[in-house]
């Protein structure tokens, strides 16, 4: 293998690990598939104090680049003023019980390329309802 060969092999594995496609959507049960279309409404609203009721009263919120919040009020607090255009799909979700997860990917619209990634955790609460634990999210970009 020449010199010039290798670099370009290298650099092409460089690239392909850079890079990661979108992976597929999956279907949800409507209980879960709820979670996701209730956080892009009250986002796209602005709608910290819905926001928050989505969380377990002491779930948290992980954002890349930011301080742990936990609990509703400061998830209110943390969430005030922020929102927008948002559309959320799911990638992976499992559930156990009472114990659940979604895997997923944010943009700004449906079918427009992904901007970030998620994990929400879950707990379903007495009334069955699925309350998020903790929401995880990272930008695509570096």
């Amino acid at each position: 293998m020449t010199k010039n060969t290798l670099v370009l092999s290298l650099l092409n594995l460089i690239i392909a690990f850079g890079q990661s496609p979108n992976q597929p959507s999956v279907s949800m049960p409507a209980p879960l598939a709820r979670v996701l279309t209730d956080y892009e409404k009250a986002w796209s609203r602005k709608d910290a104090a819905a926001l928050a009721q989505l969380f377990a009263g002491d779930g948290f919120v992980l954002s890349s680049g930011a301080p742990m919040v936990r609990g509703r009020d400061a998830i209110r607090r943390a969430y005030t003023g922020a929102g927008g255009p948002l559309s959320l799909r799911a990638v992976a979700f499992a559930t156990e019980g009472n114990i659940g997860y979604i895997i997923g990917a944010f943009g700004d619209r449906p079918g427009a390329p992904d901007r970030g990634k998620f994990t929400l955790t879950l707990r379903r609460d007495p009334s069955g309802q699925w309350l998020i634990m903790s929401d995880m999210d990272n930008g695509n970009s570096r």
